[in-house]
């Protein structure tokens, strides 16, 4: 069956103002430079709700829906792997959580699958050794390259939780087959000198959505017993 996801866009907006006499007078090219700002600022606040936005006025997040045990999910909710202890990895053996949770994503997916996970998760994974004492972590071997779990690239992001009690802390999967991102990519700025005399304003909006649009190509790694 085909059925019709809806994606809605939501705006982005950002206001900041310069005096006309700095921008006539400054060194360097301080619209430019505000532009910039804005848009690492609106990079942030995207990236944040792509996995924990709860989709009123921002994207929803992966995270947002309904997460239960791996196997037992239908569609709309994601499957989650456990780690096998309470608050951390198992003792011994962490690794097999790992294994467990990239042979539970089905195999069309895993071919272009990623692990996201944030630093600190990272810092605890890339310890991890399989049962002949070699590291599943690889980094990458070229600049700019990603580093490797177990031969899937990792993608860092610093919104997805730490490792504590039932945190959904790893994510595994074809996100591009997963995740659905709608936007008007341009950045519209409005140039306002009139409204705030001596201060030129720049009305800056852009318009993003997003949602999990295939739930199977995505599971989680559950930091539970």
């Amino acid at each position: 069956a085909i059925d019709r996801i809806s994606i809605k866009l939501h705006e982005l907006s950002a206001m900041p103002k310069a005096s006309q006499r700095l921008l006539e007078d400054s060194a360097f090219d301080v619209e430019g430079w505000l532009a910039e700002r804005i848009a690492m600022k609106f990079a942030r606040a995207e990236a944040a709700a792509f996995i924990n936005g709860t989709g009123t006025d921002q994207p929803r997040g992966f995270l947002d829906h309904d997460i239960v045990a791996n196997g037992t999910e239908s569609w709309g909710e994601l499957g989650y792997v456990a780690t096998g202890a309470a608050g951390d990895f198992a003792a011994s053996n962490p690794a097999d959580a790992i294994v467990d949770l990239v042979y539970a994503l089905e195999a069309g997916y895993r071919a272009n699958a990623a692990f996201v996970m944030n630093s600190k998760t990272a810092g605890a994974v890339r310890k991890m050794k399989d049962g002949d004492g070699r590291f599943l972590w690889s980094d990458g071997l070229a600049a700019g390259e990603p580093a490797r779990l177990m031969g899937y690239p990792v993608l860092i992001a610093e919104d997805m939780p730490d490792i504590a009690e039932d945190a959904f802390a790893i994510a595994f999967g074809d996100f591009r087959a997963g995740y659905t991102i709608a936007e008007r990519p341009d950045l519209r700025v409005l140039r306002d000198p009139f409204s705030a005399k001596p201060f030129v304003l720049f009305y800056t909006t852009k318009r993003t959505g997003g949602d999990v649009t295939n739930f199977e190509a995505m599971v989680i790694q559950k930091i539970s017993a």
